[in-house]
């Protein structure tokens, strides 16, 4: 016998479940809903931080060959953890490598301005430092 033959015995077989909410269109005179089901807030708790200090951007080819590299430096009071988020976040936004390292973000390559959306975006205010 083939598998569909065996599911199609069983199926057979098998009662049919009744259906859970059939009660329910009986009552027929039931409330309404709230109408607005989300709660509005009124504190900034739990709200997105959107002013959490300058960072520096750098382009800088020292040392590299003449090759441009951003650095993204100054953070305070963030974590390793979410640097390393944030680092990540660049490297795909911008299609390039990068690295973390003494608590800066170094990305490869002139990338300042996908740098900044994305700083901006995450509530930190990006500012083109250096020559």
């Amino acid at each position: 016998m083939s598998r569909k033959k065996d599911k199609a015995a069983r199926a057979a077989e098998e009662p049919q479940q009744p259906n859970a909410f059939g009660a329910l269109d009986a009552l027929g005179n039931l409330p309404p809903g709230p109408e607005n089901s989300v709660p509005v807030k009124t504190s900034k708790r739990g709200q997105k931080n959107t002013n959490r200090g300058r960072v520096d951007i750098i382009r800088q080819t020292a040392h590299r060959g003449g090759k441009a590299v951003t650095i993204v430096k100054n953070f305070t009071g963030i974590a390793l953890s979410e640097k390393q988020e944030l680092a990540k976040k660049m490297r795909k936004a911008c299609g390039v490598g990068g690295t973390l390292k003494n608590g800066c973000i170094e990305i490869q390559g002139d990338k300042r301005d996908e740098v900044k959306r994305i700083l901006s975006e995450a509530g930190f205010n990006p500012v083109f430092a250096g020559g």
